[in-house]
C-alpha cells in the first residue's frame, strides 16, 4: 500500500488572507515540516501539492465540511453518494447563492442566511428545507461529543460559528475544478487506502479535535499568542513522538507561538491539522469512520475521531 510523501492540513476561511497550510514532507529521515505559509490561488493549489510531492501520494486535510446531512441526502439527492452529488454541482451553481429569505431556500439553495434577521431560526431553517426540526441540519460528526461542543450545520452561513460559507469557497473554487485529481475521504475508501502516487487524497480535519487526538491542552484562547508560546514544548514532545522535524522557519514559529498578528491562530491551526494526519498515517489513530452507511457515503466524518455524538439524532 502507498504511503503519503506529502502531508499537508489547509486551514480555511472565507477571506483568503486567513487561509493557511503546513506542509510535512517525508524524507530519509522522517518527517519534516516547513513553516505554515499563505494556502494562495486555490486553482493551482492541487498542482503545487503534486508537485511537491514529486509524484508521489498526498494526504490534505482540510478545515471545512465534506459531505451532506442524511436528512437532507435522503430527501433531495438523486446521487449515490457525497462525491457524485459534489460532480453534479457543476451545473447548479445557483446552488452557492446564498439565500436572504427562508422564501428562497429550498433543495437547490439550502445555504442561508444572507444576512441577520431579526427572529431568524435554525428550527424554520430546517423546515424550509423539509428536514423537520433543527437537527436534521447537522451532520453526525456536527454534533456534540463527551469532548467537546458541537459544530455548526453545513447550510448556515450567519455568525463566527458558522461553517457554510467555508463550504461554498470551498468546494465551488477548490474541489469542483480539481475534480479527477482528488480522492474524497472517506466517501471513496479509508485515507491510507487512497494513497496513490500523484493522487491527492482530502479529509475532513477540525484542530480543535486534533488539539484533543495529540494529548495537547490549550490553557487559555488560541487566539492569544502568550497561550500559544505556552504549548510550544508539548508541541515540539508531540513532534518527536511522530519522528518530525520543524525545519528553522518552523521552529521559530512555534518558539514564538506563531506571531503576534490576527493570522497566528490560524498558522497555529494549520499546524495542528498537519500534526493530526501525520498521526494518522503513523497508526496512531484510525483513517476510517464509525460503522455507518450514512457516514460513508453522505455525511463524512473527521480524521481521527473515536468519540460518538452524545444524542445521534442530535436531540437535546
Amino acid at each position: 500500500m502507498t504511503t503519503a510523501t506529502l502531508a499537508v492540513h489547509a486551514d480555511w476561511s472565507v477571506d483568503p488572507r486567513k487561509r493557511w497550510m503546513t506542509l510535512a514532507r517525508r524524507t530519509k529521515a522522517g518527517w519534516r515540516l516547513d513553516a505554515p505559509a499563505p494556502v494562495g490561488d486555490l486553482a493551482t493549489l492541487m498542482a503545487r501539492l503534486r508537485a511537491a510531492a514529486g509524484g508521489g501520494a498526498v494526504a490534505l486535510g482540510v478545515d471545512f465540511p465534506l459531505g451532506l446531512p442524511r436528512a437532507f441526502a435522503a430527501l433531495h439527492a438523486a446521487q449515490p453518494d457525497f462525491p457524485a452529488f459534489l460532480r453534479a454541482l457543476a451545473d447548479r451553481p445557483a446552488f452557492f447563492r446564498v439565500c436572504a429569505t427562508l422564501d428562497e431556500v429550498g433543495p437547490d439553495r439550502p445555504f442561508y442566511p444572507a444576512r441577520g434577521i431579526a427572529g431568524m431560526r435554525r428550527a424554520a431553517h430546517a423546515a424550509a428545507l423539509g428536514l423537520g426540526g433543527a437537527a436534521g441540519l447537522s451532520r453526525a460528526c456536527d454534533r456534540a461529543t463527551a469532548q467537546r461542543p458541537a459544530g455548526a450545520p453545513l447550510f448556515w452561513t450567519l455568525g463566527a460559528n458558522q461553517s457554510g460559507k467555508a463550504a461554498i469557497s470551498a468546494w465551488r473554487d477548490l474541489l469542483l475544478p480539481a475534480q479527477g485529481s482528488v480522492r474524497l475521504w472517506p466517501f471513496e475508501g479509508d485515507l491510507r487506502a487512497l494513497l496513490a502516487p500523484g493522487a491527492v487524497a482530502v479529509a475532513e480535519t477540525y484542530p480543535a479535535e486534533a488539539l484533543r487526538q495529540l494529548g495537547l491542552r490549550l490553557a487559555g484562547s488560541k487566539r492569544r499568542q502568550a497561550d500559544r508560546v505556552a504549548l510550544a514544548a508539548p508541541l515540539r514532545a508531540v513532534l518527536a513522538r511522530l519522528g518530525a522535524v520543524a525545519e528553522g522557519a518552523m521552529r521559530a514559529a512555534i518558539a514564538d507561538g506563531f506571531g503576534a498578528d490576527a493570522a497566528g491562530e490560524d498558522r497555529f491551526d494549520s499546524t495542528l491539522g498537519a500534526l493530526c494526519v501525520l498521526n494518522v498515517l503513523a497508526g496512531n489513530r484510525p483513517d476510517g469512520t464509525p460503522d455507518d452507511p450514512w457516514i460513508r457515503r453522505w455525511e463524512g466524518w473527521v480524521l481521527g475521531q473515536t468519540a460518538l455524538p452524545l444524542r445521534p439524532d442530535g436531540a437535546g
